[in-house]
């Protein structure tokens, strides 16, 4: 099964290859900038997950589509047509769908001509018996060919039956990219989650994740790839997860 899951994966790659393709320099991480107005992006999200201790032959791949568009020289809006994935696992195996999205993104200051750049970010998530709540706070600063970014997100989750079941969630995630070329950067992501199931803090689960990631871009289009590993011992996160962004700016 393992090997139809990447069959999969690699074939979604070469999809997205072939008919998408703005330019994000991190996939973990957003940056503070936002499209000009009237801009419009495709987007196509990959996101491979495999291995976890309580199941170690898991394999999970998450797709994301996304239409993004500058509505005016500071706010952004995209739309996630469907969020769906296959899994390969205990208990599953198959394709699903999980829910659509709404976002919103507004930039306060710029990364290169003020001191940092700043954005507001909101994005509401729908689906079969689930609804989430995620706000973040973005930070950038461009050094010539060096940008850093930074995120705090406060994200809330309802799900199951009657959407009884809840969760909450603060995650900090750093990026640092180096331009190597006009085509070519390469950097570091580091996610770290702080996880309150039902919201109860005696019951308090800390992940970190890091790795590096690669940006390629040529014209309107861009892939960038980042590989995460988990630092930590929480039994139910994968050990490896890599996730696939191409754009297509029109």
């Amino acid at each position: 099964m393992r090997n139809i899951t990447l069959s999969i994966f690699w074939l979604s790659i070469l999809t997205a290859v072939c008919c998408s393709g703005g330019v994000r320099r991190f996939t973990y991480v957003y940056e503070a900038t936002t499209s000009a107005p009237g801009g419009f992006d495709l987007e196509t999200w990959i996101t491979w997950r495999t291995h976890t201790r309580q199941d170690p032959n898991l394999d999970q791949i998450d797709f994301r589509h996304e239409l993004e568009v500058g509505i005016t020289q500071s706010l952004q809006a995209s739309v996630y047509l469907a969020d769906w994935n296959y899994q390969d696992g205990i208990g599953s195996d198959g394709f699903s769908y999980s829910d659509s999205a709404v976002e919103l993104i507004y930039n306060l200051t710029n990364p290169v001509i003020d001191p940092v750049g700043l954005s507001i970010y909101q994005e509401y998530r729908i689906g079969d018996r689930l609804f989430e709540w995620e706000s973040k706070l973005i930070a950038q600063k461009n050094f010539g060919p060096l940008i850093l970014a930074y995120n705090a997100t406060l994200e809330t989750v309802w799900e199951g039956k009657g959407l009884a079941e809840r969760e909450g969630e603060f995650t900090h995630a750093l990026g640092a990219s180096y331009e190597i070329s006009p085509r070519f950067s390469a950097g570091l992501e580091l996610v770290h989650e702080i996880v309150w199931p039902d919201w109860n803090s005696n019951d308090m689960v800390t992940n970190l994740f890091v790795g590096p990631n690669v940006s390629l871009r040529r014209g309107t289009a861009f892939i960038t790839i980042t590989a995460l590993a988990q630092a930590t011992q929480t039994a139910d996160e994968p050990d490896f997860q890599m996730r696939t962004i191409f754009g297509v700016a029109f």
